[in-house]
């Protein structure tokens, strides 16, 4: 059985390094193909989104590496109610949004889950 690991970020990527950071990691475990990546934005992360990403900490990453998780047809997740998806304007990328129930049930089916 392939392994599932699933990356919640929470934290705010205006203030912070740690959720450009938990997105390189993620794409190079998946760049492994030998564990499926999961990975959930909440609260203030879900700004890891927009378009522009010049205000953000590393925002490189994010231009460099959620292209890669895409690409290898890896699920991005958001937080339907958060705050900041009104700010968020046009998304380059593709995401699915999860209520807490929904977000529940995904973690339950994981072998590993990641907070950041």
């Amino acid at each position: 059985m392939t392994p599932r690991v699933l990356f919640i970020i929470s934290s705010d990527p205006r203030t912070s390094g740690k959720p450009a950071e938990a997105i390189r990691i993620a794409a190079g475990v998946c760049a492994w193909k030998k564990t499926e990546v999961s990975v959930y934005l909440r609260g203030p992360a879900v700004l890891a989104l927009a378009e522009d990403t010049a205000d953000l900490v590393n925002e490189d990453n994010y231009t460099r590496y959620l292209p890669m998780l895409i690409e290898n047809k890896r699920p991005i997740f958001a937080e339907q109610d958060s705050p900041s998806l009104g700010g968020l304007g046009e998304s380059p990328v593709t995401f699915e949004r999860l209520n807490d129930a929904q977000l529940a049930k995904l973690a339950a089916s994981q072998t590993y889950v990641l907070r950041f």
